[in-house]
């Protein structure tokens, strides 16, 4: 089956053995006699799926014992507030890192539950570079400091994980999570929207370091509150049973591809073809600084932008999708995340030279 490549930002393409496995399955569950989307939460054929998703994300991440794997929904939004409501502990003020529209959101849900300090902000640049580490302004005292790894609407992921002296650092890692190996350790809260990287949208995973949890602020409604989510395997109510199901699927094709290195070599091979491309055109720039260029999320513009609508609709006859850039940052995006083969950046350089050298018509 020839299907198109899907560069949208997420809900995202999903690797085709994936949805050939679920597709297979649809009807009847192993000869159960049901669809995963019929099972009762609590029955043991689901209870089994859930389990198997939970073991095979920690064995990818290798998360340590004492970090609780929670799957939540509300997408990675809902955690701009469950963040706050969990972890301030007590304490008055956080501390947030400001590159792009996420860490905004982010940054201003948390002023409703406490004092935020944007320890440094890239905005006067226009979010197309991370700030220096040495330009941070963090306080020792802060419930954590928070900030976004991988902007998906500018395209910029901040490589190294900062170094907090003790202070729990929170990533939202919604857009680059599973795309490289990482140090859980070094993390009191990883959470991220499971519809860009891992599987459709409706589930939202959080991993949180077990001494953070427990301390809720009093009127957190229930199903924010980690620790009752932690106690209750995330089933504090009815979890989104096939969100989750596709996302154990994922999980399992992405050990059997060899894991997250593995993925990382790709995602590494399949950003610099395109960003090489990028750099060597007269035609398309990305504005994005080197040190700062997404793996997952590549932003470029054509120079010509009365282009724009002829290169979308060229694109879009050649089986390229979704390649414009958000409506907030203007441009196009590729989203390149696991599910993306190499053929497909391959089949989007090759349309870029030929829209270059044929010249797309101006509008009248």
């Amino acid at each position: 089956m020839k299907r198109p490549f899907n560069f949208g930002s997420g809900p995202a393409m999903l690797p085709l053995k994936v949805l050939e496995h679920a597709r297979d399955e649809l009807v009847d569950w192993h000869g159960c006699g049901m669809s995963v989307m019929e099972m009762s939460h609590r029955g043991e054929e689901y209870t089994s799926i859930h389990a198997e998703a939970q073991a095979d994300l920690r064995a990818l991440l290798d998360i340590p014992s004492n970090y609780k794997v929670l799957f939540m929904q509300g997408g990675a939004t809902s955690q701009f507030a469950m963040v706050p409501m969990n972890l301030l502990r007590g304490k008055t003020s956080a501390d947030y890192l400001n590159t792009g529209v996420w860490s905004e959101k982010a940054i201003k849900e948390a002023r409703k539950f406490c004092r935020v300090q944007v320890v440094a902000s890239s905005e006067d640049e226009g979010f197309t570079r991370a700030p220096a580490f040495d330009a941070w302004k963090t306080d020792l005292g802060a419930a954590y400091l928070h900030y976004t790894p991988n902007e998906t609407i500018g395209g910029v992921e901040i490589f190294p994980v900062p170094e907090t002296r003790g202070v729990p650092l929170v990533a939202d890692m919604s857009s680059n999570i599973l795309s490289r190996p990482i140090d859980v350790s070094r993390f009191g809260l990883i959470y991220a929207g499971a519809q860009k990287n891992i599987g459709p949208a409706g589930i939202t995973i959080v991993i949180v370091r077990e001494d953070l949890i427990g301390n809720a602020l009093t009127d957190t409604p229930t199903l924010f509150d980690y620790k009752l989510c932690a106690d209750n395997d995330s089933m504090v109510n009815t979890p989104p049973t096939y969100a989750i199901y596709i996302a154990g699927l994922v999980f399992k094709y992405m050990k059997a591809e060899g894991g997250l290195a593995v993925m990382e070599a790709r995602a590494r091979a399949k950003a610099g073809l395109l960003y090489d491309f990028l750099d060597a055109s007269d035609f398309y720039e990305t504005r994005v600084a080197r040190e700062n260029r997404s793996l997952t999320n590549i932003t470029f513009r054509l120079k010509d932008e009365t282009r724009n609508d002829a290169f979308v609709e060229s694109a879009k006859a050649r089986g390229l999708l979704q390649i414009r850039g958000h409506r907030l940052a203007g441009g196009m995006r590729a989203s390149i995340y696991n599910a993306m083969p190499i053929e497909g950046v391959e089949a989007l350089v090759d349309f870029m030279k030929d829209f270059e050298r044929r010249g797309a018509p101006k509008p009248r």
